[in-house]
């Protein structure tokens, strides 16, 4: 397994579903050792196992990179639990065996949400710079939205239906060496479509972090959200805190214009925050993780995944970690 502890703040490549030449040749052209894999296309329908585990790490070895994260399971691997549906007993039973296949395979993390009715966005093609196309929210557009799941799920529900999930995997992650990593509610509202949303918030974080308060457990910092939950003005406060607890396993380093009701996704130096000041914050608060170029403009002549989006990004991440290292 992965030491995390002996490994630099550094620039990863990801958002990938599977290991292709091209993308494993996109990260090394990058100059980057780290690959993340977001919902990897695997064989299974309620589990992952062990060999098809193994053999993604060892395909991005065989490229000189590590695979560090794998982010996400399908929601149908988990509705259940979230939701505390009948069934929920079997898909625990489930994550159990995914998450000690994932850590037998040697990936140090697993990143995870706690959205039954995954991201919203509704708008996917607003013109922001230059004509490059990138995606909003707007939360006067789907505030009457039915109920995604047939009923409202309250928030003490869902808190409930969260706390018995982490009171059982966290000590199969402590077991297996995998360190779990919660990422926040996309957008970050405090209900949607009739489901409560319990990551918006750094206090929802805190309580999080403070119940089930384990080694194995952090954050997948999501910087875009954060930034949207007070039109960036928490960011800094939450770094400050969750850093120095050595909370913040990755970051998904993006940016938005405005706040959780109403935002745009935009190039990555042109949203709520300084994204120089932000870095030189985590490095301050002694984060050892990897930054991740996340939801990126699509460029002129861009491809599905947003190659050149990406490398702009990536580009401007490796700079912003190079002048803050060159600063100490």
């Amino acid at each position: 397994m992965i030491n995390l502890e002996e490994l630099p703040m550094r620039v990863g490549v990801g958002q990938y579903s599977e290991l292709s030449d091209e993308y494993l040749a996109f990260a090394v052209q990058c100059g980057v050792k780290d690959v993340q894999l977001n919902t990897p296309r695997l064989p299974g329908t309620e589990r992952w196992e062990y060999e098809d585990l193994k053999g993604l790490r060892e395909r991005a070895e065989s490229y000189g990179l590590r695979l560090i994260c794998l982010e996400n399971v399908p929601v149908s691997f988990y509705d259940k639990i979230m939701l505390g549906l009948p069934g929920r007993e079997r898909q625990l039973e489930n994550m159990i065996a995914t998450i000690r296949n994932i850590g037998r395979a040697g990936i140090p993390i697993f990143g995870y949400h706690w959205m039954p009715n995954g991201v919203w966005r509704t708008d996917t093609a607003v013109p922001i710079r230059g004509g490059a196309l990138s995606t909003a929210f707007d939360f006067e557009k789907v505030k009457d939205a039915p109920p995604s799941h047939g009923r409202v799920f309250t928030a003490e529900e869902m808190w409930a239906n969260y706390d018995w999930y982490l009171e059982r995997i966290l000590p199969v992650c402590e077991e297996a060496g995998v360190h779990l990593a919660l990422h926040p509610d996309d957008p970050p509202i405090p209900m949607l479509a009739g489901v409560a949303r319990l990551f918006g918030s750094f206090q929802g974080f805190r309580r999080a972090m403070e119940r089930h308060n384990s080694p194995m457990h952090g954050l997948d910092y999501c910087h875009g959200n954060w930034s949207a939950m007070r039109a960036g003005a928490g960011v800094m406060e939450s770094i400050e805190w969750f850093g120095p607890q050595g909370r913040l396993l990755y970051v998904h380093l993006r940016d938005v214009q405005g706040g959780a009701d109403n935002f745009t996704e935009c190039f990555i130096n042109e949203g709520n925050n300084n994204i120089l000041e932000v870095v030189r914050a985590l490095k301050r608060s002694g984060f050892q993780g990897f930054l991740l170029d996340d939801h990126v403009p699509r460029m002129v002549n861009d491809s599905a995944w947003g190659h050149r989006g990406r490398a702009y990004a990536i580009g401007y991440l490796m700079a912003m970690v190079e002048a803050v290292n060159a600063m100490d």
